[in-house]
């Protein structure tokens, strides 16, 4: 069956199952591991997902995939720019090598308002190194370079590099992990971690303004380094933090 370029996909959702929200989150990079982990989990958690991919039929594979997993969970397959005009909020779980060609695809459907929680890591990885070493970003992370090229009015809030995408698609692990955002409003930031934390044993805490986040970024390739030395799944968890911090 042929799809024509940016026709919406109807939500896979079982008959009589009601969602707790009804707008849905985009996730761009769902057939990755941390995306798809990231879908997972929200659509346990009751909130819709607009799985978006480069290619259509591969974001269906991806809803077939999630809908085995949670069968009570609402997905819809689109195309990337397809996703990302079917919700307010988009997560972009992308490569580093590929997030600039993204960005530029999605600069029609990212409109002003839209909040973007850019999850990319710039990974020496990307250019068939180490993925405990980091590459030098001009702008200084990746999060940055994301808000230089997204259209004026999208909000951009860095977060979700510290959470382990293994441990995010096995749904019998609980997670009890700290998700660091970076923002330069605190309001975007406390609209990013509203969502996030939908999402069982996750805490978001504020880190600051956007350039945090060349800070932040660079602990996924210690926790890489920390995982593959002791064979785990290690995320981030800071003492002496209060719950309800965003109340």
């Amino acid at each position: 069956m042929s799809f024509r370029r940016g026709a919406r996909v109807e939500a896979y959702t079982r008959p009589g199952v009601r969602s707790s929200s009804t707008t849905p989150v985009a996730v761009i990079g769902a057939s990755g591991s941390l995306g798809f982990g990231v879908a997972l989990r929200l659509g346990l958690a009751g909130v819709p997902v607009a799985i978006g991919s480069r290619v259509l039929s591969r974001a269906q594979a991806v809803v077939e995939r999630a809908l085995e997993a949670v069968p009570e969970g609402s997905f819809s397959a689109h195309d990337n720019a397809g996703a990302a005009r079917a919700a307010e909020t988009v997560i972009l779980s992308v490569p580093f090598r590929n997030q600039s060609e993204t960005l530029t695809d999605l600069a029609d459907a990212l409109e002003p308002g839209k909040l973007l929680i850019d999850a990319s890591v710039p990974l020496a990885a990307a250019v068939n190194g180490k993925a405990t070493r980091m590459l030098g970003v001009w702008q200084g992370s990746a999060a940055e370079q994301a808000k230089e090229m997204v259209p004026d009015g999208v909000r951009v809030v860095a977060g979700l590099h510290t959470v382990s995408a293994a441990s995010l698609t096995d749904l019998e692990h609980p997670l009890a992990q700290d998700v660091l955002l970076c923002g330069d409003s605190r309001e975007d930031k406390r609209e990013a971690a509203l969502l996030i934390q939908r999402i069982e044993g996750l805490r978001c805490v504020d880190c600051g303004r956007l350039e945090m986040a060349r800070i932040t970024e660079s602990l996924t390739a210690l926790l890489i380094a920390v995982n593959g030395r002791y064979k785990i799944h290690a995320g981030i968890r800071l003492t002496d933090l209060r719950d309800g911090i965003w109340e």
